[in-house]
Order: structure tokens, then sequence, then C-alpha cells
């Protein structure tokens, strides 16, 4: 633009020169217009020039509107499913097997014999001992009566009464070793394995049936301890088990005190209840919530730029792109808390963030409120 004021300095130079004659004075005149159409030539080509370089191009982008909106962070664990009744039953006494009164998928209550061993020969030492109890009843009480007549010496009641008391502790001995010939059922539940047959060896801690009790289930979780400040018994979980579709909002009902020092990891347990898709051994996800805020700034992960001088976002202000230094918190399911440098109202841009620079003009094709 400095340009145009040559164009009155050139006619000032020709005003004040000194005519030689009138055609003199013609030749000059023609001589200075010609300069004077290059010269606005050029004005015009530069001006063009500028003006598009000059020009700043919209930037296509999409906005969202920053609101108070309440924002939980979750703690992601993996753990199992497991019944809370869940236990072994063993033959406490070595025999054959003679009979088997349940199979795999039966409902069974606790007390309830589920095999039974060989017991013959104990058969026959409590019918022997019940015969002998018999007479030493009957040779008991004929010497107490006696004695109760002042008949008879102290010493032959008193060997009638302890022979009667040791047959009654033998008959209870045999009939005890007769009892433990057989596995019974130390909870109610379901029979959930069992491989044994008719006549096959049974000895003790090796021969069982594993009962469970589907009616009570729980979740069970190694937590690291980074998080043992942030979770504690009665934190509320969401269980989400992906293999049966299903879902359970429970608490932790129990946090171990110690941390394992192989694994650094401490122990906790979730209590589901019954559940007819959840199934025991199955694979769950824990969800426990370590931090909430029922008014915070959330903004989406992806719309954060960093820098060596700290993280900060663009946000549009009459269609202008300004960018905004911020300080983040806990972030969660691609969402991040602002702490500071955003308000309420303000226009964060999502899309197109990457694209854009402090001051750029922004045209606004989505807003989302």
């Amino acid at each position: 633009m400095k340009k145009l004021f040559y164009i009155p300095a050139i006619l000032l130079m020709a005003a004040c020169s000194k005519p030689e004659g009138k055609d003199a004075k013609k030749a000059e005149l023609a001589n200075l217009k010609k300069q004077e159409a290059d010269i606005s030539a050029k004005i015009n080509k530069l001006q063009t020039e500028l003006g598009t370089q000059d020009s700043v191009k919209s930037i296509d982008v999409a906005v969202m509107e920053v609101k108070s909106t309440p924002f939980t962070n979750y703690i992601n664990l993996q753990g199992s499913i497991d019944a809370k009744d869940n236990v072994m039953a063993y033959t406490q006494a070595a025999g054959v097997i003679t009979a088997i009164y349940v199979k795999v998928g039966d409902q069974v209550t606790k007390g309830q014999t589920l095999v039974q061993l060989d017991n013959s020969v104990q058969k026959q030492q409590i019918s022997q001992a019940e015969t002998a109890v018999e007479l030493a009843k009957t040779l008991y009480d004929r010497q107490k009566n006696l004695w109760d007549q002042k008949i008879g010496t102290e010493v032959q009641f008193i060997q009638a009464q302890t022979n009667l008391q040791t047959a009654q502790k033998t008959l209870a001995t045999y009939k005890q070793s007769a009892d433990l010939a057989r596995i019974v059922a130390p909870i109610s539940g379901t029979v959930d394995q069992m491989d044994l047959k008719l006549g096959q060896a049974a000895a003790p801690g090796a021969t069982s049936i594993r009962i469970v009790n589907t009616e009570s289930l729980k979740v069970k979780a190694n937590v690291p301890e980074s998080y043992a400040g942030s979770i504690h018994k009665g934190d509320i979980v969401k269980v989400v088990v992906p293999d049966a579709k299903d879902s359970v909002t429970a608490k932790v009902s129990f946090a171990a005190k110690v941390i394992d020092a192989s694994s650094r990891s401490f122990a906790i347990e979730i209590q589901l209840g019954a559940s007819k898709t959840i199934k025991p051994n199955m694979t769950a996800v824990l969800k426990i919530a370590d931090y909430s805020n029922k008014n915070a700034i959330v903004i989406p992960m992806n719309s954060i730029q960093k820098s060596e001088k700290g993280d900060f976002v663009f946000v549009n202000e009459n269609g202008i792109a300004k960018k905004k230094p911020i300080i983040e918190g806990a972030s969660y399911g691609g969402k991040t808390e602002v702490k500071t440098g955003l308000k309420p109202g303000d226009k964060l841009i999502t899309d197109g963030s990457t694209e854009v620079e402090d001051g750029d003009k922004v045209k606004v094709l989505q807003s989302v409120n």
C-alpha cells in the first residue's frame, strides 16, 4: 500500500520541473502517464498477492459444550466366580464301595449318606457287642436289686456296673467305626463332581465327591498393593460376567489386611447370592468405584493435547480457536476430569482439535450440547 504514495511524488516532481517547450511538456506528460499506469498495475498485483496471503482460512471443527456432570473413576480387576460353599466330601475309613446313592447333579442335604463302604466286619462286631451289653445289663440289674436289699458285697455291685459301662463303650466304638465307612454330605448343595464305581476301593483323603452350594456365589480377586488405600470392605462393585452376559452390583464383603509377599497383592471377596446364569469358575470383571465427583468437568480424552509446558485444549470463542492450559484429574472410559482450565459453557473443540492453532478461524460443522 505504501507504493500508492509514489504516484503523487512523481507528479509533484514533474510539476516542479521546468518545461522547455510545449512539445517537451506533452512528451513528459505522456511519459508520466505511462509510468503511472505501470505503477498502478504493479500495485494492483501486489495487493492481490498480499490479500491472498493474509486471508485466514476457516478450519472445520466439531465442538462440545462443557457442562458439570457426575463422574466416577473405577478400578478394573479380573476375578473368578466361586461358590461360597464348595467342598469335597471324603470317606474317613478304607473299604470297598458297596452302594452309591447319588449321581452328579443331584441335590443333597447336610448329613445325607452319599456312598456306603463295606462294613460287614463292623456289623458283626456291633452284633456281638450288643449281646455283651444285654448280658452285662442283666447282671447289673440283678446285682443292683441284691445291693438294694443289702445282699452281696459292694465290690460285686461295682464290678457289675463297670462291666456294663465297658460293654456299652465297646458297642459305641464299633458303631462309630461302622459309621465312618461311608461318605456323608458335609453341606447342603449339588453334587458337582463324582467318579466312583461299585466295588472300587476307597481310601481316606483319596476318594471324594465335590458338593457345591450354588445358592450362594462369591467372586474372588487379587488386588495390586497400589490400590491398598483405595479399596475397602463395603465399597460398591459392579461385577460383569462376559460369558454369562450378566452383571451384578454388590459390595466388597472381605478385604485382606495383609499383602501377599510373592504377588504383592491382597485378596478381596464379593458375595453375589444365587444366580441362574452365573456359575462357579467363570471369569468376572470387577469395576470398583474408588473416586466420585457429582459436579465434575468431564471431557473426551482425545481432545486433550500435550506439550512440554503441560496439557491443553482448544475452545471456540466467537469463531476463533483459543488455547486453554488445563490440569487433569482421573480418567476412565475415554473420559477425563478437568480440575482447572475449563468452565461450564465453554465450547470445547473435539474433532479437528489437532488441526488448529491458537488464533485460527474455525467453522463449526457439528455442535454437541
